[in-house]
């Protein structure tokens, strides 16, 4: 049985992860925003500090994952500042926070999962806040397997097409504006929390230890394929 932190453990994709993780028998500490949420630990993810007391409240880790982000859907020269500072703080610096803490903590090593977005490897229109914060976390996973390798912490992302959860809703909740949705998909669909919550555990798990600084794109093809037309 391995154990793993789960920070904002309340997405849907997190829920959906969580789930898998205790089926299998793991041990799995969360994290939420809320006391009303259950979380183990209530958090704000863009707090270093909090993120680092969480670690150490959470003990010894075999590995840990950050669903923290958000949803800002317009060109660039419609959004004000302040929408653009959310949406850094909460896709890339949760996830900043998330590795400085594990880099503190998993001295032994472990996994680390970030969530990028399919957003980040391909152009797509009125994501450019949203492309910009999970582009980062792409680099920052990067750089931090580089950094962390020698001490046996694994750093990879994965990077969601869209995905059926309670942030997306505004996206498919009219017939119309889900048929365009899953018409960019390569594979005819939207993508289900259980679908990244199985890539999700996939990397976090203590037997794929040689796999480390990957962006799994785990989005129907939106990113890098583009399919016949469907008649």
């Amino acid at each position: 049985m391995a154990r793993f932190l789960v920070v904002a453990a309340g997405s849907g994709i997190g829920q959906a992860s969580v789930h898998l993780l205790r089926e299998a028998g793991h041990e799995v500490i969360t994290t939420a925003r809320s006391e009303a949420s259950g979380a183990d630990l209530v958090l704000d993810a863009t707090d270093f500090d909090a993120v680092d007391a969480a670690f150490a409240a959470a003990g010894e880790l075999d590995g840990a994952v950050c669903f923290a982000g958000s949803m800002l859907l317009k060109p660039a020269h419609l959004t004000t500042r302040d929408q653009y500072d959310e949406v850094i703080a909460a896709s890339l610096t949760t996830a900043f926070a998330t590795v400085r803490a594990a880099g503190r903590h998993m001295r032994g090593g472990g996994s680390l999962v970030l969530v990028s977005s399919a957003a980040a490897l391909a152009g797509l229109a009125n994501h450019e806040a949203i492309a910009a914060a999970k582009a980062g976390v792409v680099g920052l996973a990067l750089s931090a397997a580089a950094s962390y390798a020698s001490q046996n912490l694994r750093v990879n992302a994965v990077a969601p097409g869209l995905t059926r959860t309670r942030l997306t809703a505004s996206l498919t909740s009219t017939e119309q504006s889900r048929k365009v949705s899953e018409a960019m998909h390569a594979l005819g669909r939207l993508g289900e929390p259980d679908d990244v919550a199985r890539a999700v555990v996939f990397l976090l798990d203590p037997a794929n230890d040689w796999v480390t600084g990957q962006v799994l794109a785990v989005d129907g093809g939106l990113s890098h394929v583009r399919p016949k037309t469907r008649a």
